[in-house]
């Protein structure tokens, strides 16, 4: 009886592992994330990665001078466990969505309060906790699937950088 009990938790186990992975490759788009360690304080971003598909992705896909979501599906969030400044903008610590305004010379990374929200389809600029300019650049070869990195710079600095497609934009985060 015993076997029995443990042979059917195993199994309740595994079929809720499983789902769950099952679950996640039915994704179009995968969901990954990119952490940094600033000053002690753990920073944190989550994001569903498209892929190109031969697709233009900026003026085309991404269309210019718009929010976009900065991925796919949920809203991208930036979790931190301090204060932060991004470029110039003081992020107190907590949890935001991330979105951007890609341009064809110039980019805006924009941080909203409003961490749980489906990509920019619920986006409120009333919400915007601020906006940053992003430096760009371009990759010397094409990514194809949306990549968000936070490169160290220091014990209290790092990169953000969103690399796709043959683009980089990039801004500064720094532990205060």
């Amino acid at each position: 009886m015993r076997s029995v009990g443990l042979a059917l938790s195993l199994s309740l186990v595994l079929s809720l592992v499983f789902g769950t992975v099952s679950a996640e490759e039915k994704r179009a788009s995968p969901h990954d994330k990119a952490q940094a360690v600033l000053a002690g304080k753990k920073v944190t971003i989550e994001y569903g990665r498209p892929y190109k598909k031969g697709r233009t992705i900026f003026g085309g896909l991404v269309p210019y001078d718009q929010v976009w979501r900065t991925g796919a599906d949920e809203a991208t969030t930036l979790t931190t466990e301090g204060d932060l400044l991004i470029g110039a903008l003081r992020v107190p610590k907590g949890s935001y969505a991330l979105f951007t305004v890609p341009g064809p010379n110039a980019w805006t990374l924009v941080v909203s309060k409003n961490a749980q929200q489906w990509g920019a389809f619920k986006y409120d600029a009333k919400e915007d906790l601020g906006r940053v300019p992003m430096k760009l650049g371009a990759n010397a070869a094409l990514v194809e699937q949306l990549t968000i990195a936070l490169e160290p710079a220091g014990p209290r600095k790092a990169i953000l950088k969103l690399s796709w497609d043959k683009l980089i934009a990039s801004v500064p985060l720094a532990a205060p």
